[in-house]
């Protein structure tokens, strides 16, 4: 749980929208575009299992169970 807090807490600083996620087939998608993340949070949040998905321009993870 550790790592979603962190995770959510980055994110948190690139946006404030009231429904920032979404989950759906065993995917966690944060809707934040990967453009206006700084590399050093990217890094981290990769280190944190989430991944960019530029078909969709948002943040995906695999890593946090099913929906």
């Amino acid at each position: 749980m550790d790592d979603l807090i962190h995770a959510l807490m980055i994110f948190r600083k690139y946006s404030d929208t009231q429904w920032p996620t979404h989950c759906e087939h065993d995917v966690l998608t944060v809707n934040i575009n990967p453009e206006i993340v700084s590399e050093e949070d990217i890094a981290l949040l990769s280190d944190l299992g989430f991944f960019t998905d530029d078909d969709d321009e948002n943040f995906k993870s695999y890593a946090f169970g099913s929906c």
